[in-house]
C-alpha cells in the first residue's frame, strides 16, 4: 500500500490543528481535497478494486468444494410385448433424490501459477498509480493555491498602477490649466490608465477563475487565502546537484516508472497463461453421493457411492486457438514494453527541465528582486528629476510602467519557482509531508 501520501496527508492535518486567521492555507486545503477531491476518489476505489486480484488468484489456487443436491417426482411409462407381441404399458410414480459432495485440489496448473503471479504484478501496479495520483493530487492543489494567490497579487500590483496613473492624469490636467503642462501628457497618462484598466478585468477574471479551481479540489466555497511571505521563501538549488543523480533517482522510484513496470509483468504473465494453454491439467478429487429412489422392481433402494483419485487432462487440439492466444499476449508485451520505454525517456526529460526550472528559478527570482529594487529606485529618481526639470511625465510613466512589469515578472517567477520543486519531487517519487509544511510555513501566519 501506497504510505508516503497517506503520512502526508495526516501531516497536513496536524498542521492544521493550530487555527490561523485565514479561512484556507495550503495544508488545509490539502487536507480537504485528500478527503474531498472526487479523482483521488476515484484512485483509492480503483486501486481497492485492483488490490483484490491477489486473493482472487490465491483463491484458485486452494481446495474447492461443492455440494449438490436433488429432489424429483419421476413419472416413468415402460411398455413391452407379451407372448402375443400386444404391447404392454406400465406408468411408474416414484420420487428420487441426489445429493454429492466434490472436493477438488489443483495439483498442476500453470494457467493458475500464471495468474497469481499476474495478479502479485496488478496489486503493485495499483498501488503505485495511487502513489502517482496521490502525488499529482499535491500538485494540484499546490499549483491551485498559488495560482489563487498570484492571482490576487497581480490584481494588487495593477491596483497601485492604477493609483499611479490616476494621479499621473490628474496632475497632467492640472498642469495643462495651470500653463505649464501640454495636452499630450494628458493623453499619454490616460493610455496608460486605460491598459491598466483592460488588464485589471482580465486580473479579476483570472481571480474567479483560479479560485473556482481551488474550490473544485477542496468541495466547498474558497473564503480568504492565506497570503504569501516572500520573507520566508528559501530559496535553494537542488540537492543533489547533478541532474543525472534526479533521472536515476527517478528511474528507481517514480511511482509512473513503477506503474508502468508492474504492468509490463503483468503482461509477461499473461504469455505464460497463454502458453499454458498446452500444457496438461492435474486435479486430485474426492467425491461422495448418496441416492435414493422408489419403483415397481426396486422399493426405497438407496446407495451411498465414493471415490478419491486425480483427474488428469491433456489437450490435444483446439484448432489453433491456443497459439493465437499466445501471438496476442506477445504482441500486448511488446506494446507495453514500448511503452513502458517510451515513458522513461519522457520522464528522463521532464526530470532534466524541472531541475533547470529550480536552478533558473532560484537565479530568475534574485534577479528579478534586484530588477523590482532598481525600477522602484528610477521611479523615484525620475519624480526628482521631473521636479527638477529635468524629466517629463513620459519618463515617469514609463518608470513606472517599468517597476509594475517587474513586480510582475517577479511574482510568477516565485510562483514557477515553487511548482518547479514540487513537480521535481513528484517526478522521483520524493514528495514527503515535510514538503507540504515547508510550503505551507511561507505563508503568512
Amino acid at each position: 500500500m501506497p504510505k508516503t501520501l497517506t503520512r502526508c496527508a495526516a501531516a497536513a492535518m496536524l498542521a492544521c490543528a493550530a487555527a490561523s486567521a485565514w479561512s484556507l492555507d495550503l495544508a488545509e486545503a490539502y487536507r480537504l481535497a485528500f478527503e474531498r477531491d472526487a479523482t483521488i476518489r476515484a484512485s483509492r476505489a480503483a486501486s481497492e478494486a485492483g488490490r483484490e486480484r491477489l486473493p482472487q488468484a490465491r483463491a484458485q489456487l486452494l481446495p474447492a468444494i461443492s455440494v449438490s443436491a436433488g429432489r424429483f417426482r419421476n413419472d416413468l411409462d415402460s411398455t413391452q410385448l407379451n407372448a402375443l407381441g400386444v404391447p404392454n404399458t406400465t406408468q411408474s410414480l416414484y420420487d428420487s433424490r441426489n445429493d454429492t459432495l466434490t472436493i477438488r485440489q489443483p495439483i498442476y496448473r500453470k494457467a493458475l501459477i500464471a495468474g497469481y503471479r499476474q495478479a502479485e504484478a496488478i496489486v503493485a501496479q495499483a498501488n503505485a498509480v495511487q502513489e502517482r495520483d496521490e502525488q499529482n493530487l499535491v500538485m494540484r492543489v499546490t499549483q491551485a493555491y498559488f495560482e489563487a494567490l498570484q492571482a490576487e497579487e497581480q490584481l494588487r500590483l495593477l491596483e497601485v498602477t492604477l493609483r499611479s496613473y490616476r494621479a499621473q492624469v490628474d496632475a497632467a490636467t492640472k498642469a495643462l490649466a495651470a500653463g505649464a503642462g501640454t495636452r499630450t501628457d494628458i493623453e499619454e497618462a490616460q493610455a496608460r490608465l486605460d491598459m491598466a484598466v483592460a488588464q485589471e478585468l482580465q486580473a479579476r477574471q483570472a481571480i474567479e477563475i483560479t479560485r473556482r479551481q481551488l474550490q473544485v479540489l477542496v468541495n466547498q466555497p474558497v473564503g480568504k487565502l492565506a497570503p504569501l511571505d516572500v520573507g520566508r521563501i528559501q530559496l535553494a538549488n537542488p540537492a543533489p546537484a547533478s541532474v543525472e543523480d534526479w533521472i536515476a533517482q527517478a528511474e528507481t522510484a517514480s511511482p509512473e516508472l513503477m506503474a508502468a513496470r508492474a504492468q509490463v509483468e503483468a503482461l509477461r504473465q499473461e504469455v505464460e497463461r497463454a502458453r499454458a494453454g498446452h500444457h496438461p491439467t492435474l486435479d486430485a478429487v474426492a467425491q461422495a453421493s448418496r441416492s435414493s429412489s422408489e419403483n415397481l422392481t426396486n422399493i426405497n433402494s438407496r446407495h451411498v457411492h465414493k471415490q478419491i483419485g486425480v483427474q488428469l487432462t491433456v489437450p490435444l487440439f483446439q484448432g489453433g486457438f491456443v497459439n493465437s492466444q499466445v501471438r496476442e499476449a506477445l504482441a500486448n508485451l511488446e506494446q507495453g514494453q514500448d511503452k513502458l520505454e517510451e515513458l522513461r525517456r519522457d520522464l528522463g526529460v521532464r526530470v532534466h527541465r524541472e531541475f533547470h526550472g529550480v536552478m533558473d528559478g532560484v537565479l530568475r527570482v534574485r534577479a528579478l528582486e534586484q530588477a523590482v529594487r532598481s525600477a522602484e529606485q528610477l521611479v523615484q529618481s525620475s519624480r526628482r528629476s521631473f521636479d527638477a526639470g529635468a524629466r517629463t511625465r513620459i519618463d515617469i510613466l514609463n518608470a513606472e510602467q517599468q517597476a509594475g512589469q517587474a513586480r510582475r515578472d517577479l511574482s510568477q517567477a516565485r510562483l514557477a519557482y515553487m511548482l518547479a520543486r514540487v513537480r521535481l519531487k513528484a517526478l522521483t517519487g520524493s514528495l514527503r509531508a515535510e514538503n507540504i509544511e515547508e510550503m505551507n510555513r511561507w505563508l503568512q501566519r
